[in-house]
């Protein structure tokens, strides 16, 4: 099969001729042609040639490449800004992506500076100055000098939206502040982060919303 896009009529805006395609972000998408990854604009035409053995998704100017089994940056002109050299990495967020390096995480700035070592189990993305990581078995939040500001003590956690960021405790999920003071208590089966004011989550198969204050806007159904 082969991949393209449609506009919002659902009209073929790029002809389906790749063999993978990603989303667009900051007017660019990577493609897959044969084994190798480059990235489009919006008129479908290539604008930095398949090389990489994987691409991520444009992100304050810059994208994840994959080149020789190490993942390192490129700018939007296709020019390699941070030398392929780690196991792992994530899209820059705040200024800041994740990467690793002999199986912890850390953080780097976009030129490629170590601004956090490496010393988490696993890490998410800054979000106004917070990020979640992982310290053993328990998740909390770090700075971005890396200090701790809300303690490991999440089964999961993700990163804030809007103010807040679901969590997981005793196999049940609620919100948290920026302050690390729980807003909802953990109590669904499954929760999704704050988009327009809502949640969705899931209780005993059922799925509703509840809005910042923990309270119903759609009560769960199936």
């Amino acid at each position: 099969g082969r991949y393209g896009y449609v506009n919002t009529e659902g009209k073929y805006a790029i002809n389906p001729q790749f063999d993978d395609a990603g989303r667009f972000s900051e007017g660019r998408a990577a493609i897959k042609l044969g084994r190798l990854h480059g990235f489009v604009d919006k008129t479908g035409s290539i604008v930095i040639n398949p090389q990489f053995q994987s691409a991520g998704e444009f992100s304050e100017g810059l994208a994840l490449i994959e080149l020789g089994g190490r993942f390192g940056y490129v700018d939007d002109a296709g020019k390699i800004v941070i030398n392929p050299q780690f196991d792992k990495a994530g899209a820059f967020s705040d200024g800041l992506a994740s990467f690793k390096m002999n199986r912890r995480w850390g953080f780097i700035d976009k030129t490629g500076k170590i601004v956090i070592n490496p010393q988490f189990d696993e890490v998410g993305s800054f979000v106004k100055g917070l990020a979640p990581a992982k310290l053993g078995k328990l998740w909390g939040y770090i700075d971005p000098t890396g200090k701790l500001v809300i303690n490991p003590q999440f089964e999961t956690a993700g990163e804030f939206s809007e103010g807040l960021a679901r969590f997981e405790l005793g196999d049940r999920w609620g919100f948290l502040d920026r302050t690390g003071k729980i807003v909802i208590n953990p109590q669904f089966d499954d929760a999704h982060s704050f988009t327009n004011g809502l949640a969705h989550v899931k209780l005993a198969r059922k799925y509703g919303y509840v809005d910042t204050n923990g309270k119903y806007v759609w009560n769960p159904s199936n």
